[in-house]
């Protein structure tokens, strides 16, 4: 919680203690924390290079914590304007970098990035530097990010950055696939399936894009497109598969209507993966069910809206709101 202002996790530990106590040995702190003399003599000294700790001037060898009030207040008004003058000279290397390229050459429109660590890096980096929307096409075959390591999603999207992303039909079949698509959701994020994206893309603010430019088996290697025609294609790419792809709605993260009488989550969730064009194996395998429990809640759906054919149940849950279009 405290790393924002320098401190590491021992150090931080080393504070919180010497708060609850007051005033500490070297001895008693380093038992209570459960680490050695020496690391928790070294703890207290950092501690007090922040001015969060003192040596008492009564007691040789006894440590006495600064109130946090003050002692952490200093220091965030430290960092505050630290982050100022680095958010000042952003801004000015932008602005330098404008003035000498108002034309940018064509070579500065795209980037190529090679290597499963830099393509990992570089695509977290597009996310954390998103500040309205990321849209994304995503397959079932992750080259150098995963969306279980995806952490930069879940940080842009605390930050208010809203998601679309659309995913094709076989990440519903991996076995992480409705955990990570379930986790998405419960950020309110829009999902939507299609049989099979063109490609893995990702768009953030409409400014930036990244494509993949290797097959299986080669190296890693990604391509990042700044403003120019080419990240208009790859935009209209996405907003036209975006219009075809089908919208997926999980249990209750997806907010449906769940009429009195009519059908539960799970039927719910049911609906929606065989409307995205899994089979009644699929789902009972995705949603950890049996199959015959699978086919006896699509009999007992299709007798709730009176219909004799799945074609017919799908347009009535379309028309019920049980799903959306």
């Amino acid at each position: 919680m405290l790393a924002a202002i320098g401190l590491d996790e021992r150090q931080e530990s080393a504070y919180r203690a010497l708060v609850a106590l007051g005033a500490a040995e070297v001895s008693d702190l380093s038992h209570r924390l459960a680490l050695p003399e020496q690391d928790t003599e070294r703890a207290l000294r950092r501690l007090e290079q922040h001015g969060l700790a003192a040596q008492s001037s009564a007691r040789t060898g006894r440590w006495v914590a600064a109130p946090p009030g003050v002692a952490l207040g200093a220091l965030l008004t430290q960092h505050r304007h630290q982050l100022e003058q680095a958010e000042l000279a952003a801004v000015l290397l932008a602005e330098e970098y404008r003035a000498d390229a108002v034309e940018p050459a064509v070579h500065d429109l795209v980037e190529v990035v090679t290597g499963a660590s830099a393509v990992a890096h570089r695509f977290h980096q597009l996310q954390l530097g998103a500040t309205s929307e990321v849209c994304a096409l995503v397959t079932g075959k992750p080259i150098a990010v995963s969306g279980l390591d995806n952490e930069s999603e879940e940080e842009a999207a605390t930050r208010g950055v809203s998601f679309r992303v659309v995913v094709e039909r076989e990440v519903l079949n991996l076995e992480s696939g409705l955990v990570e698509l379930s986790a998405a959701l419960s950020r309110d994020e829009q999902c939507r399936v299609v049989p099979r994206v063109p490609t893995k893309l990702v768009i953030a603010d409409g400014a930036l894009a990244m494509v993949p430019l290797t097959g299986r088996g080669a190296e890693p290697a990604a391509l990042v497109v700044h403003a120019s025609g080419l990240l208009e294609s790859l935009t209209g790419l996405f907003e036209a598969v975006w219009r075809e792809a089908m919208p997926l709605r999980l249990g209750e993260s997806g907010a449906v209507l769940v009429e009195p009488g009519g059908p539960d989550p799970t039927d719910l969730e049911i609906l929606s993966l065989l409307l995205a064009g899994l089979t009644d194996a699929s789902v009972a395998k995705q949603l950890d069910l049996g199959l015959r429990t699978v086919q006896r809640r699509v009999k007992g759906l299709m007798e709730l809206t009176g219909v004799s054919t799945r074609l017919q149940l799908g347009w009535h849950a379309y028309e019920r709101g049980w799903v959306a279009r």
